[in-house]
């Protein structure tokens, strides 16, 4: 016999064959008899925890795989001799691919079924995943790379929508969603510790083949553990919304990464943007008039969503601005290893974790999700601000971890209710959408940022240093200043952007507390589960 997740909590509520009595609220799987829990209730409860693990897995997996190549970048461009004007691809080519086709992804898994979905994105991550690790060339890594963002746009909608709609029930939703968030906002940490441990001590390529066992469990996981219905089976794809919406997303998210070597009047890049800008317009009329739209508009209509959706954009802008710098920081200007600039990162992740699941996960159900978020944004960009003092003598401990840790729990504090409330209220059949727009925001923040925040640090050490240097002499002390003077002139902006992500979360997202019955928090529509 088949129940629906509310089920699991209602049939508690009602009366039943051999306890007849009135309905009682509270704890939602308390029956008329105190102390008693239903067998069902028992098992599934444990079921939907393990659950949790495998989605969280095939999350981790993707949101890592942007930044684990990165320590070990120079290791590849050496073996398959890449032009440095070439070896951007090997991130823009994940991160374009992934961003563009998210919105696709997340209606295929509305319309086929998110476990089979999800399957399919793992199977295919893994198998893009081992080409990448067996790259005999620069141009088949760059295939694979963007082989691998395609299947994370397939994969990641369909983790977040399972998750939606497996956990229901408001507080196990909150836990639920702490860990989700604690792993979106430190995946990338994750990433580059990983990457350092793996190009130090293996090579370069087990970077990519990691993520082969992974995902082998996680498939394993899958068909145990995940129950979902099956996809619309009546329901046709938006083919003309999947070209507009998914190109004009490509054209300006490529524009983006070809302005950091071209330069932002370039006559490719400014086509690019106006390109983009017009397939994007045309995409909003066609999605009014569509008969079964690839993201409907109801969606990011909605005033405290369409709030989430821009405060995660904007701080994945400057949480990106932050990796790029300290990277480039550690490893060129105070000389550190790849394992040990990956570790450096550690305490980033610890506070981010702490953020979510301590902080975050447990005041959600009793205070608005803008007092968790405007003040995560503010902590972030404060520990932005700190490092604005770096200098080339600068120590890790004193200037570096605080800075790390502010930005942490700011994270920590955004991420859980941006997911929670961003994917709250949302009927079953655009729980996939809707996951690959909050998706879909984090990969196109992470490109804008990259770019931006790159141009403008590169833009300001040239003029630094051009300004400073008066003869040769000069060049060795002037060039790592003007270096890290060019990366405190974009840390600046970022902590700009933080805080107007602040701004952002305060006027917009108005929801109160889930636990109050806030329309924006209510439960989504119920799904039976085999």
């Amino acid at each position: 016999m088949s129940i629906t997740r509310k089920g699991e909590s209602s049939l508690a509520d009602r009366p039943i064959a051999h306890h007849a009595g009135p309905s009682h609220h509270g704890n939602p799987l308390r029956s008329p008899h105190p102390g008693y829990r239903p067998r069902h209730a028992r098992a599934t409860d444990a079921h939907r925890w393990w659950a949790l693990v495998v989605i969280a897995l095939a999350q981790l997996m993707v949101v890592l795989d942007a930044t684990i190549v990165n320590i070990a970048l120079p290791s590849a461009q050496h073996a398959l001799n890449m032009s440095d004007a070439n070896r951007q691809w090997v991130i823009t080519a994940y991160t374009l691919a992934f961003g563009g086709l998210l919105l696709l992804g997340g209606r295929i898994a509305d319309l086929v079924g998110r476990k089979r979905t999800f399957v399919v994105g793992l199977i295919g991550f893994a198998g893009a995943s081992a080409l990448g690790g067996a790259a005999t060339s620069s141009g088949m890594l760059f295939g694979a790379r963007a082989l691998q963002g395609a299947f994370a746009a397939v994969l990641a909608p369909s983790a977040l929508s399972l998750l939606t709609t497996t956990f229901t029930d408001p507080r196990e939703r909150g836990k639920a969603f702490g860990i989700y968030g604690a792993l979106a906002g430190s995946g990338s940490a994750i990433g580059f510790i990983v990457g350092g441990l793996l190009t130090e001590y293996l090579n370069w390529r087990w970077c990519l083949y990691v993520n082969v066992p992974i995902a082998v469990i996680a498939v394993l996981g899958a068909f145990v553990l995940l129950h979902d219905r099956p996809g619309h089976t009546g329901a046709r794809l938006d083919v003309p919304g999947v070209v507009l919406g998914c190109g004009g997303l490509v054209a300006v998210v490529y524009g983006f990464s070809e302005a950091q070597p071209r330069g932002w009047t370039d006559p490719l890049v400014l086509s690019l943007f106006a390109v983009g800008a017009a397939l994007l317009v045309a995409f909003v009329w066609w999605q009014r008039r569509a008969p079964m739209p690839l993201l409907p508009l109801h969606i990011v209509r909605e005033r405290n969503r369409a709030g989430c959706f821009l405060t995660m954009l904007l701080a994945i802008i400057g949480m990106f601005g932050l990796f790029l710098f300290m990277t480039y920081y550690l490893q060129e200007i105070l000389a550190y290893s790849p394992l040990r600039t990956g570790l450096a990162f550690l305490p980033l992740t610890v506070a981010i974790v702490v953020g979510a699941t301590q902080v975050s996960a447990r005041l959600l159900q009793r205070v608005a999700p803008r007092v968790l978020m405007v003040p995560g944004m503010v902590l972030a960009a404060a520990g932005l601000l700190l490092l604005t003092r770096l200098t080339v003598e600068s120590e890790y401990t004193s200037e570096v971890l605080p800075a790390l840790v502010l930005m942490g729990l700011g994270m920590g504090l955004t991420f859980m209710p941006v997911f929670a409330t961003a994917t709250a209220g949302v009927a079953p059949r655009d729980s996939g959408v809707t996951s690959a727009t909050v998706n879909t925001s984090q990969q196109v923040g992470g490109s804008i940022g990259t770019a931006l925040l790159n141009t403008i640090a590169t833009t300001s050490s040239a003029a630094y240093i051009t300004a400073h240097v008066h003869g040769p002499a000069d060049r060795a002390r002037v060039v790592p200043e003007g270096v890290v003077h060019g990366y405190t002139v974009a840390i600046w902006v970022a902590a700009a952007v933080m805080l107007l992500a602040a701004l952002v979360a305060g006027l917009m997202v108005t929801a109160r507390a889930p636990g109050r019955g806030a329309p924006a928090q209510r439960e989504a529509v119920p799904e039976p589960v085999a």
